[in-house]
């Protein structure tokens, strides 16, 4: 199969500014995508898509191709990153007549990640010849259990009603957590929906202290910390 990695790391962030470039044990953010992508001998192609001109720099620097500067119109807190991949994969169509067998988004956010749960989506993917392959890990919280929304009234009720009283949060339905470690999608798939959950989708799970997402600085306070209780266990990522 022929498979590009595609990084995706626009300028703007409001819950962390800086946010993909943010130096963790002081390395930016995403360079670590970029290596774990690097790590993954069956991806030949990594394709990093931002609207900056610095993040194209760093991204160079670690290894990563920067062929174009994403439009500022998709790279606002509004613009669906849905549509940035049908950017990038219409610029390799264009580039080489076709588009390639899959792409795998490797999103900056999850520098936890190794380049195994990156082979487990892919193998998935190979295997089962699905639309597009998430990653999941264990919820925090359960929508049919101990997560509200706020009425009208003031009151509060659970987000999801079931027709049976629940008395434990082992007897609710079983939930994952999407996580941004890894997807995984075939690139027509893309070009013709609108959105993940429109095909087939399957899902690898990656253990829960590999699947951080970091949006705020409260993130990345646990991603540093769970980084550095790594490395003093010589374990590195």
């Amino acid at each position: 199969m022929e498979i590009v990695a595609f990084i995706f790391a626009r300028s703007g962030s409001k819950g962390l500014p800086g946010k993909n470039i943010k130096l963790l044990n002081g390395k930016p953010l995403i360079a670590y995508s970029i290596e774990h992508a690097r790590a993954v001998k069956r991806i030949k192609r990594i394709i990093v898509s931002t609207d900056s001109e610095y993040i194209a720099k760093i991204a160079l620097q670690f290894g990563a191709e920067v062929p174009f500067i994403r439009p500022a119109t998709l790279a606002t807190d509004e613009s669906p990153e849905w549509l940035a991949w049908r950017h990038a994969l219409e610029f390799v169509r264009k580039e080489k007549g076709s588009y390639p067998d899959a792409m795998v988004s490797v999103p900056p956010t999850s520098p936890l990640r190794i380049p195994q749960d990156i082979e487990n989506c892919i193998d998935d993917f190979e295997n089962y010849k699905s639309d597009v392959v998430i990653t999941v890990t264990n919820p925090h919280r359960n929508p049919y259990f101990n997560m509200v929304s706020n009425n009208l009234d003031g009151s509060v009720s659970v987000v999801n009603h079931i027709n049976s009283t629940l008395g434990t949060r082992q007897s609710a339905p079983q939930v994952k957590d999407v996580t941004t470690v890894c997807y995984v999608a075939k690139p027509e798939f893309v070009m013709s929906y609108n959105s993940i959950f429109e095909g087939h989708v399957r899902s690898v799970h990656v253990p829960i202290e590999r699947a951080i997402d970091i949006d705020t600085f409260f993130d990345f306070e646990i991603a540093e910390f769970l980084f550095n209780k790594k490395v003093k266990n010589h374990d590195q990522y």
